[in-house]
């Protein structure tokens, strides 16, 4: 049968004791082991991997190039091996050592201290960072997080599950005062004499924005753009524009809804889909129970304001 790693961790060990002995001798002391037993085990590994690890031609041994990349590899990969039994053990009472969570900005106001504390009721520590949704889309794909509460499904990707939170409309944010356009030809007049306040286009809502304005055959020039909800609302406050936007990101910016007019977009309607995702099969029962946590809160905390301000709004609503 083929071997899928050219090591194993017991090899690893030895080599990393040799790298801090700086000789075969030195690191079998250490470990309890025969000299010519850690000889063979560092020319098997190195016969393994097709390249030298150590200089022998000084004293005390020098590593090679790939020899620094494996030491640097090979410590990482112990390390986190050490803590495999720990954390078992954690799960014993319920609760893991460890959970890493990205939440896309638009819901940073309203879910953050509430799902760090629903978090830290299943894990001994807990990182919950903000962000776009496609930086920590590609932090759940590489490991570095274990879910994410954002506005991409990532259906093309397999080995994941997902869970709906809410949905909501696209709406239009003007500066108090300014008519709300009835039609698509209105929009079209009103966005040539103020400009369009913009998400970035690095974001998953600014992209849907811009894809729903190509529908509507609207071409606008790019004047101004940003990263945060809050950077978009507090510019049209300031009557240096309009914008495309959605009821939690109106939340998110802490609007004063009289200083702004809030109205349907006009044509056809545009929605956007929060979703919480995680690995399969990774956490048990928690993305599961911590998605039902975020509707709960949302729609507790979040959605009657919301409601109350915007009346006109008929889909509001968590779902499942």
């Amino acid at each position: 049968m083929r071997e899928l790693f050219p090591f194993d961790l017991k090899t690893l060990e030895i080599f990393l004791a040799v790298c801090e002995a700086g000789a075969m001798a030195g690191a079998a002391r250490r470990l309890g082991l025969t000299q010519p037993a850690v000889s063979q085990a560092v020319a098997e590994l190195e016969g393994r991997m097709g390249v030298a690890l150590f200089d022998r031609s000084v004293r005390p041994l020098g590593l090679t190039a790939a020899g620094g990349v494996l030491r640097q590899k090979a410590s990482a990969l112990l390390s986190e091996a050490r803590q495999i039994v720990p954390a078992l053990k954690e799960t014993e009472h319920g609760r893991l050592p460890l959970i890493r969570a990205g939440l896309v900005d638009s819901l940073s106001r309203a879910l953050s201290a509430p799902l760090a504390g629903r978090l830290s009721g299943v894990a001994e520590e807990v990182s919950l960072l903000a962000g776009l949704t496609a930086s920590h889309a590609s932090a759940l794909l590489s490991r570095q997080l274990d879910l994410l509460v954002g506005v991409d499904e990532l259906a093309d990707i397999e080995g994941l599950e997902r869970f709906p939170l809410f949905t909501e409309p696209y709406v239009l944010l003007l500066p108090d005062g300014e008519a709300a356009p009835a039609r698509v030809e209105d929009l079209a007049r009103l966005v040539r004499r103020l400009p369009l306040v913009r998400f970035s286009a690095r974001s998953k809502t600014g992209i849907e924005v811009e894809r729903h304005l190509r529908r509507l055959k609207l071409d606008l020039p790019r004047r101004l753009e940003f990263d945060t909800p809050y950077g978009v609302t507090a510019t049209v406050a300031a009557g240096e524009g309009v914008a495309v936007t959605t009821p939690l990101c109106l939340f998110e910016a802490g609007v004063d809804f009289a200083r702004f007019s809030c109205a349907p977009l006009p044509g056809p309607a545009v929605s956007r889909n929060l979703t919480l995702i995680a690995r399969r099969q990774e956490l048990g029962r928690v993305p599961r129970e911590v998605a039902a946590f975020c509707r709960e809160t949302l729609e507790d905390d979040v959605l009657p304001g919301l409601r109350a301000a915007l009346p006109w709004l008929e889909t509001l609503a968590t779902t499942e």
